[in-house]
């Protein structure tokens, strides 16, 4: 059926090929370099595609929950873990207190050997220490601010 479709078409894919057939049969000395030039876009697509690699998407991650902590562990546990946690984190702010403290002293006598009024500057920062302190007493009172409230860490019972 396709080969008397094809036969009376103009597509004829028969007369092509003896057509090639007979321009290549001619004693031409750029019919291999031709033949080459032609097959090469091919072999190229060819051997890109060939090339090509997909991957599987990897294996979802499994979710490990906090281990360190005993799952059996009581409320008063908890409680006296985070009361110890409290401590270290106020020992902590102590010292950070005081070594900025001590920040502020060397500051002051550099300003002083170097002229500077330093008392006035001192006034300026006190000044803006406590504006600071007030806009967040403020914002605690407002409830706008839920990190600035203040709460009692230490008799939660997270685990």
């Amino acid at each position: 059926m396709f080969s008397r479709i094809l036969s009376s078409s103009r597509f004829n894919p028969k007369a092509g090929a003896l057509d090639f057939w007979h321009e290549f049969r001619k004693p031409n000395p750029y019919r291999w370099p031709i033949l080459a030039a032609s097959c090469l876009p091919l072999a190229v697509i060819f051997g890109w595609l060939s090339t090509e690699t997909h991957y599987k998407e990897p294996a979802r991650p499994t979710i490990t929950y906090i281990t360190t902590f005993d799952p059996e562990r009581t409320d008063e546990e908890i409680m006296a873990s985070n009361r110890a946690n409290q401590e270290v984190k106020e020992l902590r702010e102590e010292r950070a207190e005081a070594i900025a403290e001590r920040k502020r002293e060397l500051y002051k006598a550099l300003g002083r050997a170097t002229g500077m009024d330093v008392d006035e500057i001192e006034r300026r920062a006190e000044a803006e220490r406590a504006a600071e302190e007030a806009a967040t007493a403020e914002r605690r009172a407002a409830g706008a601010d839920p990190a600035a409230a203040p709460q009692d860490r230490a008799e939660g019972t997270a685990r």
